[in-house]
């Protein structure tokens, strides 16, 4: 140890998102980024839901049909993956969004990921859970393909199946929901900082530096 070093700085950083959101997949990855290039920050990470599709169907639904109600159409929704791929491969993320067939209600990856914090686990369950769904195609709203995300991850993955077959930490994610929606926030990923200094967007990692800066210097 250094004593000569000085303290690092410890921040509190909320990062609102949902799991099916390539653009916080992309922004939960430059997070990463900015954070290794600042060791004088020592940043606690807590996971905040918010549900882009609340009244999803349980067994989600096809990826065209969503494609044309939200886009207009595939071709335009093609035209915005390339981009996002292009920048995902910046970030070392290799999108593949053909691989997905099913746009799934993220409410049980949610659920996981808090299951997972339980443990320490929460920052790789939700790397693990962009990766599955955006990379692989996985269905994460499928419990069996939960369950195998979590025993990759050393949790229980029978009891993470039962756990998810009954309603443990659903009451939680729907009130984390309502409270993002309460505070105003509308897009995701939104990063909050010391609870008081907030950015939207997939921000650069030099936006995001910024950001910091300020939460150190306010204290």
């Amino acid at each position: 140890m250094n004593v000569l070093a000085p303290p690092r700085a410890r921040l509190q950083i909320e990062v609102v998102f949902d799991l099916v959101c390539p653009w916080c997949f992309l922004g939960t990855r430059r997070l990463q980024r900015t954070l290794r290039a600042r060791p004088d920050v020592a940043a606690d990470i807590s996971w905040r839901p918010f549900l882009l599709n609340p009244d999803i169907a349980p067994g989600g639904v096809p990826r065209q049909d969503y494609m044309t109600r939200k886009f207009g159409g595939e071709e335009r929704a093609r035209r915005l993956h390339a981009t996002i791929a292009e920048l995902g491969r910046a970030e070392g993320v290799a999108f593949r969004f053909e691989q997905i067939r099913r746009i799934p209600p993220s409410l049980d990856a949610h659920r996981l990921v808090r299951m997972a914090a339980r443990q320490g686990l929460a920052d790789e369950a939700v790397d693990a859970l962009f990766d599955a769904y955006f990379c692989d195609g996985q269905d994460i709203g499928d419990h069996a393909a939960l369950g195998s995300i979590a025993a990759a991850l050393g949790m229980d993955p029978l009891a993470t199946r039962r756990a998810l077959a009954g309603p443990q930490e659903a009451e939680a994610v729907h009130a984390d929901n309502l409270r993002a929606h309460r505070l105003g926030i509308n897009g995701v990923p939104c990063f909050v900082v010391q609870g008081r200094h907030a950015i939207a967007g997939a921000q650069e990692p030099e936006v995001l530096e910024r950001l910091l800066d300020v939460a150190v210097v306010e204290g």
